[in-house]
């Protein structure tokens, strides 16, 4: 588990891993976290991985945005729809 607390914006940010974020310890430790922001006005925000691959994901997304602008391109139309 990461956290990361940014001042100047009021923010924590907590990063879990696949097994974390399924561990109950982890959980009350994260409702405490969460209830003493809360009375300090933070916004609290989880960020949780996944079980996907990350390389093929991002892989697919880019390839899927270039044919976007491709298109967008080919048409005339600047809004990549």
């Amino acid at each position: 588990m990461e956290i990361h607390v940014r001042e100047e914006k009021k923010l924590v940010e907590v990063w879990l891993t696949h097994e974390e974020k399924e561990n109950p310890h982890v959980r009350e430790q994260l409702t405490c976290l969460y209830q003493q922001c809360k009375a300090e006005h933070y916004l609290a925000v989880e960020f949780q991985s996944g079980r996907e691959d990350l390389t093929s994901l991002t892989s697919s997304l880019l390839c899927c945005n270039r044919n976007r602008m491709a298109h967008a391109e080919a048409t005339g139309n600047r809004n990549g729809a």
